[in-house]
This record gives structure tokens, C-alpha cells and sequence, in this order.
């Protein structure tokens, strides 16, 4: 017969490392829901400062004023388009803008001394930085008022025409939030 000391020493031993062990469990819980919890936060605080910007970049856009579709319903040819033209390619976006005449006489007006093609840049960005580029614009590109002419590129493969279809549908979705009238080319 075993002594009952030695039952209860036994016993206590088995016992002690599966305490351990279930307080260390225990203890592990806790820090992943503690991680949970900290991810979450972090993710809210990113989460706000996106909305603020976003709501910052509203604000610079709604400087312009609301379009005024009288103006551009008649444009059917995109070199007559003197708004802010997006051009959307697989990767990037192609910014066209044609800056307003500094001079404002009539004389000389769109003839080899003035003409409206040395006013017209075009600038290739990523759709990430869509917003800042148009808030970056001055006022003289936003003819029609707040709105930009949205179309696929011509030079897209056949091939990449659904993914050109997503992106187009991207910028408009990210033009819409910002407060920007969408005219997408060809609409007519």
C-alpha cells in the first residue's frame, strides 16, 4: 500500500503543470484578444484620417462651382473638351487639361499666335493620387464648372478591356465621392 502522503504528493504534481499550463493558455488568450483589440483601434484611427482627408479634398473641390451642363452637352469631340479629361489605361490615368488664355483679348485668338494647343498639357498619374491632382489645378481648367470627362484608352489591348472597365468604374466611383460631376466618354 502507498503511503497517503505520497498519493498527495503525486497528485500535486500531476496537478501543478496543468495549472501552469492552463494559466499560460489563459495568459495567451488574453494577449491575442488584447491584439485584436489594438488592431481594431488602429484600424478606426485609420479609418478617420482617411475620412478626414477625404472630407478635406471635398472641401478644395467644392471651391468650383457646380457644372453647368448647357455649356458641354454640344462637345462631341474630346480636343473641343476644355474641362479636365481623364484617360483611363490599365495601371495609370492620362490627365488632360487646357489651361485657360492669360491673354484676355479677342485679337490673335486661336490663330498660330495664341493657339489652344500650347495652352493643353497632359499629365500621367496613378489613381491614388487622382484626388491631389485635381485639387492642384487652377481655376482657368474648370470651365463647365465641376466636371471631369472620364473615357478608356484608345491604346488598351483587347485583352485588358474588362480590367480597363473596373478601373474606369474605380475613378468614377472615387470622382463621385469627391464631389465631382462624372461626363463619360463617349456618353452620346
Amino acid at each position: 500500500m502507498i503511503p497517503r502522503i505520497h498519493l498527495n504528493a503525486i497528485a500535486a504534481a500531476a496537478f501543478l503543470p496543468a495549472m501552469f499550463l492552463s494559466l499560460s493558455a489563459c495568459h495567451k488568450e488574453e494577449q491575442a484578444v488584447a491584439g485584436v483589440a489594438q488592431n481594431a483601434v488602429n484600424a478606426e484611427h485609420q479609418a478617420q484620417a482617411v475620412a478626414s482627408q477625404r472630407d478635406q479634398q471635398r472641401a478644395a473641390l467644392a471651391l468650383i462651382p457646380l457644372p453647368t451642363k448647357s455649356m458641354y452637352v454640344d462637345v462631341r469631340e474630346q480636343d473641343a473638351w476644355a474641362n479636365p479629361f481623364l484617360s483611363v489605361d490599365t495601371d495609370t490615368l492620362n490627365l488632360r487639361i487646357t489651361l485657360a488664355d492669360a491673354n484676355p483679348s479677342t485679337m490673335g485668338k486661336g490663330t498660330m499666335l495664341r493657339p489652344a494647343a500650347a495652352r493643353r498639357q497632359e499629365i500621367q498619374l496613378h489613381p491614388a493620387d487622382l484626388a491631389q491632382a485635381l485639387i492642384a489645378l487652377p481655376a482657368g481648367a474648370w470651365r463647365y464648372g465641376r466636371v471631369v470627362a472620364v473615357g478608356e484608352s484608345p491604346q488598351a489591348s483587347r485583352k485588358d478591356r474588362p480590367k480597363l472597365r473596373r478601373n474606369v468604374e474605380a475613378v468614377i466611383q472615387q470622382l463621385n465621392d469627391l464631389g465631382v460631376v462624372v461626363e463619360e466618354w463617349p456618353a452620346r
